[in-house]
């Protein structure tokens, strides 16, 4: 249950000013539809933190030991100083597909998602806690938490927290996992646990 709370957490947290999020914001603006949106936003997260969760499973099956988890938590640590760029407007939005709503909603979100900072969360969250299911399904639920209310809401979801404040605590989140599996890395050998 700690690998779906953490996930979720971290991922609501680190979606608020995302792009994915902005996304989600200009979909609901141009199509005044919220459901198909928000259909699709599930769906395609539903794919794309599944296909990243299992991929840092994978890692870490191949990859083991002090030097791998090093790695995992100088990986949180580049995730903290990069929550901290604000992300900007994403062009996808703004060209017309002939699939409906949803199926523009499906294509653009998860095209979008690849190689954002939610995403490269998702792997590292499965590395860290070795669960496809649970890591996937807790980021698919903080990417619907912080999104339902931008697609319900439109720009206005964006101004209730202000976004450098929402950058800082994802920043410092972020950093805090770091630090914790570097050090259950490198100090638990020297303490002998």
């Amino acid at each position: 249950m700690e690998a779906f709370l953490i996930s979720a957490g971290l991922v609501a947290i680190a979606e608020i000013g995302d792009k994915t999020q902005l996304l989600a914001v200009v979909l609901a603006a141009r199509f005044r539809r919220p459901v198909p949106i928000i259909l699709g936003i599930f769906f395609a997260t539903i794919a794309n933190h599944t296909l990243a969760a299992g991929l840092g499973v994978i890692l870490a099956g191949w990859l083991k030991g002090p030097l791998f988890q090093g790695l995992v938590g100088a990986g949180f640590i580049a995730m903290a100083l990069w929550a901290l760029v604000p992300d900007k407007d994403d062009e996808a939005a703004g060209s017309r597909t002939a699939g409906g709503v949803f199926l523009t909603t499906l294509v653009a979100f998860f095209l979008v998602e690849i190689g954002d900072k939610t995403q490269i969360a998702t792997t590292l969250l499965a590395a860290r806690f070795q669960d496809v299911a649970l890591v996937a399904a807790g980021t698919t639920v903080g990417m619907m938490v912080a999104n339902i209310p931008a697609v319900l809401l439109g720009e206005a979801a964006t101004r209730i927290v202000p976004l450098s404040t929402v950058r800082i605590v994802a920043a410092v989140i972020f950093g805090l996992i770091g630090a914790w599996v570097l050090a259950a890395a490198f100090l638990r050998p020297a303490f002998g646990a």
